[in-house]
């Protein structure tokens, strides 16, 4: 059996608005907005019984590492920022793990929310083209399952390993010198700041990347559509800054509806992106 386009690698989760619960985690997200950009996804994770695999369309590849529990997250709202708390925690992802006939996949993007997914599974993918959203590996547990910053050092070899890496500022604060030694180390990477765009990494220089408008319903996932976008758009034609033009509009049109709702097809994205140029460089 053919191995898919896109493998992303994560818990998928089940996240507690009051008393709303969806269904979420960087993986999924990725894995999604893969597929509908017209890849073939598939999702390597771990879950309990109780998550919801319905909700996943049937043409992504599920791979799941049974657990006692699925990853929960209670998302709040406190002083204006959004506040995290960990409820459970599936089990962690390991390179065994890995169906041999994914070994083959073009595109792998590492999505850990809760430090579940183990550097070493970088080693399978041979031939693939790897990214990193690293929010998992800088997120820590304190009091009552409270998600705080905490101090991290890539593990030897994932760097290298790495195309590109995602990082959000929110979750790299007070890590900023450790961050840019990182950046150094890879050939791409992007730092995204919400509502006022983000900073991409060419080789270590820093270019500035203006956000597309956009009507917030629900950020959600915004983070992780960026991610992937990017991915897809960079292995196609190798152009870091069309990517990153691509991801912001992709991640802005998904803020437009709860969940995936929003996340653009091919020719959504494409009239996005038109505008987004123009608005940019508004020259004749």
């Amino acid at each position: 059996m053919a191995a898919p386009e896109f493998v992303a690698i994560g818990h998928v989760t089940l996240d507690r608005f009051g008393d709303v619960t969806r269904p979420g985690g960087a993986a999924l997200f990725a894995a999604l907005t893969a597929h509908r950009l017209g890849l073939s996804a598939g999702i390597l994770t771990s879950h309990a019984p109780d998550f919801p695999l319905d909700v996943i369309p049937p043409q992504i590849e599920v791979v799941t590492l049974e657990a006692p529990a699925t990853t929960v997250f209670e998302h709040r709202q406190h002083a204006g920022r959004r506040t995290l708390r960990l409820v459970s925690v599936a089990q962690p992802l390991n390179a065994a793990d890995v169906p041999d006939d994914w070994r083959t996949a073009d595109l792998v993007m590492l999505a850990p929310v809760a430090g579940e997914v183990d550097a070493g599974l970088v080693e399978p993918f041979a031939e693939a083209t790897i990214a990193a959203e690293a929010q998992g590996w800088l997120r820590g547990v304190g009091a009552d399952g409270a998600i705080v910053p905490r101090p991290w050092t890539p593990p030897h070899g994932l760097l290298e390993r790495l195309q590109a890496m995602f990082l959000s500022a929110e979750d790299i604060r007070g890590q900023e010198p450790a961050m840019l030694e990182w950046l150094q180390r890879l050939p791409l990477a992007v730092v995204t700041a919400g509502s006022v765009g983000a900073l991409l990494y060419v080789n270590g220089e820093r270019y500035e990347i203006r956000p597309h408008p956009a009507q917030v319903v629900d950020a959600t996932g915004a983070g992780d559509v960026f991610a992937a976008t990017f991915l897809v758009r960079y292995h196609f034609d190798g152009d870091p800054w069309d990517a990153a033009g691509a991801a912001a509009c992709a991640a802005s049109l998904s803020l437009g509806a709860e969940g995936w709702a929003a996340v653009p097809d091919p020719a959504g994205l494409k009239a996005a992106l038109a505008r987004y140029r123009a608005w940019s460089d508004p020259s004749p």
